[in-house]
């Protein structure tokens, strides 16, 4: 009778029961709590800048986790990286450097195992993430670390100069992460201390390194210089001899020469160099004016285009951003390297056009095969790539880039390059716009009968190029000392 009172009583006697059932199931929702617990990797995951990682996450004992929400964050728990939820996923609130590089890996999630993937690794993706998982009765969660690296390019060695009795070579490499650890070795694998020693850190992220050391006659000729992924425990290493340096320097011809009092054959000498200069000069002169008669009208082509340029609507203008969503589907451009090729592409005659550099950040402008690489991995810009450009670095130095690059010491640091093409004759000059002055050309470019396209690269905070029409040059106003006055 007390039951029955109780059951059908008064309201309040009504609720007890519920408050009976809610204590009741407190504990053992509780206990289901305890039971249960989210895993992540026990070591940090190392990720290859350029390339992609799966983040595995799974509970324990196995248990269906299709009604569950499965996030992904940073630090916090409103810095969302991915979300799944009610069967699918929720990516309205994510991180805007994520959009479009994350994807929910599900194939085990009947078992609690699920996965993330995360596309195209950046080096502010390094750091922790928390993979967490949450029903109505259940919240457990896992801390994962991800670490990113990056093993940049062999050591670049060229001789800068004799300075203080010796001759001074200097080391540059770029594209490494974390900073990488820099050293010189002689010929007996011992280090040998530098000179100088300057790293910086691009826009991207990734370091660049330069470093220097003087060689004099006494010292060991075969330098080595070693560049060292603390994280991967990997080494890049280049090797110069520098002996032949200091042979040239002593050589007796050398001495001869500089001691014969007679002028006839430095005269003779001298007049066919200046005789083969002036027909150098004189085809260039013919080339140029046939030329630059009138600039080709020229437009980015969004088609190859990497994700994380953004183009102006009229296709002249083209800088740094975040990645394009537009983009992603299908995309057949260059993806781990900030590049771009026009829409007009040649396959004979001369051409010419534009392009405003400014004077910011880092960018490469010249000419690409078609068939240029542009999904296998990070572009190599040089010839054997089928690239032929020059580049501005993002602290200001020139470059062409040969292979191995050549260094352009320019009396004047130009913000308007004119880049002309000759397909038949295989060459790709460079002029400064403003002042109509060549300052690098590459000889005997190998097009291999492919068509050639304008090629552009932003590579560096502030960086924006844009194509502008170039004014019609008046040939007449040009001389020989405007064309081919040395930089």
């Amino acid at each position: 009778m007390k039951l029955w009172s109780l059951l059908h009583g008064s309201t309040a006697s009504v609720s007890l029961p519920v408050f009976i059932i809610f204590f009741i199931n407190l504990p053992i929702h509780n206990l289901e709590s305890a039971q249960f617990t989210v895993i992540g990797p026990g070591q940090p995951v190392t990720a290859i800048v350029g390339e992609d990682i799966v983040l595995p996450c799974h509970l324990s004992p196995p248990m269906s986790a299709e009604n569950m929400e499965v996030r992904w964050f940073r630090s916090h728990y409103s810095l969302l990286v991915h979300r799944y939820r009610d069967g699918k996923d929720q990516t309205e609130y994510q991180m805007p450097e994520y959009t479009g590089r994350t994807e929910f890996l599900k194939d085990g999630i009947r078992n609690g195992s699920v996965a993330l993937r995360l596309n195209n690794i950046r080096p502010t993706d390094e750091g922790r993430y928390t993979c967490s998982f949450e029903s109505t009765s259940f919240y457990k969660d896992a801390l994962l670390e991800l670490k990113v690296a990056a093993l940049g390019t062999s050591p670049l060695l060229f001789v800068e100069g004799y300075q203080d009795g010796g001759i001074q070579v200097v080391c540059r490499s770029a594209g490494w992460y974390p900073e990488p650890e820099v050293f010189w070795r002689d010929l007996t694998g011992q280090h040998v201390p530098s000179l100088s020693e300057t790293k910086f850190q691009g826009a991207n992220g990734l370091f660049e390194t330069e470093t220097s050391i003087i060689i004099t006659e006494t010292s060991n000729q075969n330098i080595s210089c070693s560049i060292r992924s603390t994280l991967l425990k990997q080494e890049k290493e280049s090797t110069i001899y520098i002996a032949e340096f200091f042979s040239q320097k002593k050589s007796p011809w050398i001495a001869i020469l500089c001691t014969i009092p007679g002028v006839i054959p430095f005269f003779l000498i001298g007049l066919l160099i200046y005789r083969l200069k002036t027909k150098e000069k004189k085809a260039a002169e013919h080339r140029w004016r046939d030329c630059l008669r009138e600039a080709e009208r020229v437009t980015l082509d969004p088609d190859s285009a990497n994700p994380n340029l953004i183009l102006s609507k009229d296709r002249k203008t083209v800088r740094l951003g975040d990645t394009d969503q537009k983009l992603l589907a299908n995309h057949k451009g260059f993806r781990y390297s900030p590049c771009v090729l026009a829409c007009e592409g040649f396959t004979s005659g001369r051409h010419y056009w534009g392009v405003e550099v400014g004077s910011k950040g880092g960018w490469a402008v010249g000419v690409a095969r078609e068939s240029v690489r542009r999904k296998e991995g990070v572009l190599s810009l040089n010839p054997e790539e089928g690239i032929w450009a020059v580049e501005r670095q993002w602290w200001g130095e020139f470059w062409a880039l040969t292979s191995p690059m050549t260094r352009l010491s320019l009396r004047r640091k130009p913000e308007k390059i004119r880049v002309s093409l000759d397909y038949e004759e295989g060459l790709v000059e460079f002029f400064d716009a403003d002042t109509v002055k060549p300052f690098y050309t590459f000889p005997l470019a190998s097009f291999a009968g492919e068509k050639i396209f304008p090629f552009f690269r932003v590579g560096g905070a502030g960086a924006q190029l844009r194509l502008c029409p170039s004014e019609r040059v008046h040939y007449s106003t040009w001389t020989h000392s405007d064309m081919f006055s040395s930089t």
